[in-house]
């Protein structure tokens, strides 16, 4: 007997990578003809309103034997603080009649985050023979993922310091990462492996590096370095927010590193106690925590708390907020 084929598809998650070339593969499966375009919708979910998307779905197809329509971010839009009474009949609507669209019909809701086991539509999709659910979650070890991709989809060997290298300038970034394995390759054209040289290389923005630079001005009171530094984060980011974020981040993990070593922590149960797994951030973490004392980032973390509070409240702008840390920091380093 012939299994019944789906007619309503959730991929969700926050590997977008992964997503995408699921979605791409049906996509294909619609043909390369003028009437596969004709037959394929594209929908912002948050502009759309359920009763459409049934409709779009449940209209015949024009000479082809399916109509495909893609929706992305529209069961978490529906579902979100504030959605009222509005969501609430969206979502009843689509977990009642998404079963019941014609076999012509392949919906496909495209969401960047990962639903809840008791969202409504999800169960339906779930339980129903005519629908199909698929959670993408981001790998944990990012080195392990990039080496398996570079062989999986390129065809090639990338050594593991250049992989931890790679991870660690992306930073759970799938698609950044696959990005700058594809420069990687193109690079060495196959012809060898790729070397971590080959991603300090290639890699320009290198904003984890920087940061970890940066970190390295501040212990050694060099204010004019780390302006410098934090000008070329600047010039890789245009919202100065991420970028106070990956400083605050930083100075944090040095604190967990200095207090987990003070208190007679082992080197090779770091990871673990600042709560990553990638061998790079470990190693550039112990050694940059010898840098200063315990007390020094305790105060400097009490500093980044302290203008993360002014810049929130609008008591300070964003910008100068990151000028005059550079000269408190330096005085503190």
């Amino acid at each position: 007997m012939t299994k019944t084929a789906p007619t309503f598809y959730i991929f969700h998650g926050d590997d977008d990578l992964r997503i995408e070339e699921e979605v791409q593969k049906m996509r294909a499966k619609m043909g390369t003809t003028p009437n596969a375009d004709l037959n394929t919708s594209d929908y912002d979910g948050v502009s759309i309103e359920a009763a459409e998307v049934l409709a779009s779905a449940s209209a015949y197809p024009f000479l082809a034997d399916k109509r495909m329509v893609i929706v992305r971010g529209m069961l978490s839009w529906i579902t979100r603080k504030g959605a009222g009474e509005i969501g609430k009949k969206a979502v009843e609507r689509l977990a009642t009649e998404l079963p019941m669209l014609p076999d012509t019909a392949r919906v496909v809701f495209w969401e960047r985050e990962k639903l809840a086991d008791s969202h409504k539509v999800l169960k339906s999709a779930r339980d129903h023979e005519r629908g199909f659910e698929k959670a993408f979650e981001s790998p944990k070890d990012g080195t392990q993922w990039i080496i398996k991709r570079a062989s999986e989809q390129y065809g090639v060997q990338i050594e593991p310091q250049a992989a931890a290298a790679l991870a660690s300038v992306t930073t759970g970034d799938l698609r950044r990462a696959d990005n700058e394995l594809f420069k990687l390759v193109a690079y060495t054209d196959g012809k060898r492996a790729i070397r971590e040289s080959d991603v300090e290389l290639l890699t320009p923005y290198v904003a984890e590096a920087t940061v970890f630079q940066f970190a390295d001005a501040i212990a050694e009171g060099r204010g004019s370095l780390a302006l410098t530094l934090l000008n070329r984060l600047k010039e890789q980011q245009e919202d100065v927010f991420p970028i106070y974020g990956m400083i605050v981040r930083q100075f944090r993990l040095l604190l967990l590193a200095k207090s987990h070593l003070a208190m007679g922590g082992y080197t090779n149960t770091l990871g673990e106690a600042i709560g990553t797994k990638s061998s790079f951030v470990v190693e550039k973490v112990a050694k940059q925590s010898r840098l200063f004392s315990l007390d020094q980032l305790e105060q400097i973390y009490r500093t980044l708390q302290s203008y993360d509070k002014q810049m929130k409240t609008g008591e300070i702008k964003p910008e100068l907020a990151l000028d005059l840390l550079i000269g408190s920091l330096t005085r503190q380093g």
